[in-house]
């Protein structure tokens, strides 16, 4: 297993659409193994392979008190979305420094292909359906400043730019 790279905010694969995975294969299950060993340096709750230059529709997640319990998904959809919000800050290893504050679904539905190459539907709440939505938004070309007004998406994007310049 690999700690692997972060891509840098502005680089154009965190704003394009991943590819579907076909299958399940070793070397997915290799993705996967860097990822959560790349999450869990960060520290972080989720990663999506995008992030750190895959453009395959991969993420995992894990917000567990423990760790250890990473969740694997290839092509995770969201089925169903509560309609109760929950706010939660929100940051990316791709855009140093910075976090906003997010309201999103309290909990979500997400079907995936899971790490044996079967399809699974999961509920998710709490912090573990925020991170879900945050890796999902990743894998469609989104970042979670994106659902920002532009006036505070560009202060935001300014204040991670001067962060990185002093690094």
């Amino acid at each position: 297993m690999t700690v692997r790279l972060c891509i840098p905010y502005p680089a154009q694969i965190l704003r394009q659409k991943a590819a579907d995975v076909a299958e399940v294969t070793d070397q997915i299950r290799a993705i996967w193994a860097d990822m959560v060993d790349t999450m869990d340096a960060m520290p972080g709750y989720g990663l999506a392979a995008v992030q750190i230059g895959i453009p395959l529709r991969l993420a995992v997640v894990d917000c567990s008190d423990e760790r250890g319990k990473a969740v694997l998904m290839a092509n995770p959809e969201i089925l169903h979305a509560s309609g109760q919000m929950r706010e939660h800050e929100e940051a990316s290893p791709n855009l140093p420094g910075v976090s906003a504050a997010l309201s999103r679904p309290r909990a979500v539905t997400v079907r995936f292909l899971n790490a044996q190459g079967q399809m699974e539907d999961r509920d998710f709440v709490n912090l573990w359906a925020t991170s879900v939505q945050h890796q999902i938004d990743h894998l469609a070309g989104k970042m979670y400043f994106d659902h920002l007004s532009p006036v505070k998406r560009k202060m935001l994007i300014a204040k991670s730019d001067k962060f990185r310049k002093r690094a």
